[in-house]
This record gives C-alpha cells, structure tokens and sequence, in this order.
C-alpha cells in the first residue's frame, strides 16, 4: 500500500509503485481536471503541485510521490489561485479548455515565485504547456491581470 496526500487527505493506494501519478489521480481516485496530453512530459496538461512546484503527473511515479503534498486543479485555493482563476474567468481564456488546468497550475506556480512578472518570464515559466488552441496571448494578459490584482 502507498500513502499519498492528495488536496490536503490522505489516501492509501494498492498499486505498483511505478504506476503514473496522473492515473492514480484520475483512475483511482476519480479527480479528472488533471489531463492526459502527450504521456511523455511535454504537453503540460497533466501538471499538477507537488510539494508547490510545478510537475507532470504523467512522468511522476506513484512510489517517487508517496510523502509529498500533492495538489490538483481541484484542490488549488488561496490568494493566488483565486486571482489566477478569476483573471482566466473574466477574460474568456479557454477556448477547448483540455489545456487549462495545466496551465492554471503553470501559472500559479509562476505568480507565487514571481509576483510581477514580464512577458518574458511569463513565456518562460509556462514553457513547455501547450495549448493547441493558441489561446497563449489571453493567457499572458491573464497571468498579468492576476499579477495585477494581487499587488
């Protein structure tokens, strides 16, 4: 059995040690914000907080993940999340929306290491989350308004 705290409780999982983080969340414990993109790393849309950082939940091993604080895109609250998913609200960010909470969780670990971001920083803190909708432009002026709302 693996422990793994997940949005503040603790759940015991009889799974291999190297099953994905990603399917343990969204198979075993039915949380399905955090998305299957590419299953390499790549796409971003499986990103969720461990211990507050930013990680892809389809290359995480269940095992690698046991004693750390895991957050998904239901579990993100606080001053920051808050400003982060009013900002996407209020600009209509989303198009297809599979991409957002990945991006949502990009760029709330973003802001909370960087509370005044440029264009630059922000294009660099979300690297490497795709959308394939190319909504990056109302997510650069979501992230900024987010930024602006905190300050």
């Amino acid at each position: 059995m693996i422990t793994l705290n997940v949005n503040g409780e603790s759940h015991q999982f009889d799974v291999s040690p190297e099953m994905p983080l990603l399917w343990a969340i969204r198979d075993k414990l039915n949380l399905t914000g955090t998305k299957f993109g590419c299953g390499h790393a790549m796409c971003g849309a499986c990103v969720v907080h461990l211990d507050g950082e930013a990680a892809r939940s389809c290359s995480i091993m269940v095992g690698e993940a046991a004693g750390k604080r895991i957050t998904t895109i239901e579990g993100i609250s606080g001053p920051v999340a808050e400003a982060v998913t009013h900002a996407w609200q209020s600009l209509d960010v989303v198009q297809c929306g599979y991409c957002q909470s990945g991006q949502i969780m990009s760029a709330i670990v973003l802001l909370n290491e960087n509370k005044n971001p440029t264009d630059e920083d922000i294009n660099l803190g979300m690297e490497g989350n795709i959308c394939r909708c190319g909504t990056y432009v109302r997510i650069r002026r979501a992230i900024h308004q987010a930024a602006k709302a905190l300050a």
